[in-house]
């Protein structure tokens, strides 16, 4: 491990929130076989939603306040999420803020490095 691996740690152990970094792998793991084994039933529905505003929250304080985009679903196409799983969400989110396809069809953007998220692949 390298000098700066090592500092990085170190602050990281040191960070009151280091543990989101440290727990998120767990969870993608245990959504996931939650999911497989038809058990996503024993994660209560308010779990479920303060974790997904967490998330969402934290996606758009990095992307606008560090002006840039990274991915935000794990995994490469649809390894971690399926299409369905990913518009049904969409859709559930829109309606809980009373809004329509419209407005997200204002915000969506065609962004010049878009195909960043799947190097080589063509639109």
């Amino acid at each position: 491990m390298s000098e700066s691996d090592m500092s990085e740690s170190d602050s990281r152990r040191n960070d009151p929130y280091g543990w989101i970094d440290a727990m998120a792998p767990d969870l993608l793991r245990a959504s996931r076989e939650l999911v497989e084994s038809n058990e996503a039933y024993r994660v209560s529905d308010e779990a479920v939603a303060q974790i997904l505003t967490a998330a969402i929250r934290l996606y758009v304080a990095k992307s606008d306040g560090e002006e840039r985009t990274f991915k935000p679903i794990a995994g490469e196409r649809d390894s971690e999420m399926t299409p369905t799983e990913l518009l049904s969400a969409v859709s559930e989110m829109l309606r809980a803020l009373h809004l329509s396809p419209m407005e997200l069809a204002l915000w969506y953007r065609r962004r010049p490095d878009e195909d960043s998220y799947y190097p080589g692949a063509k639109s």
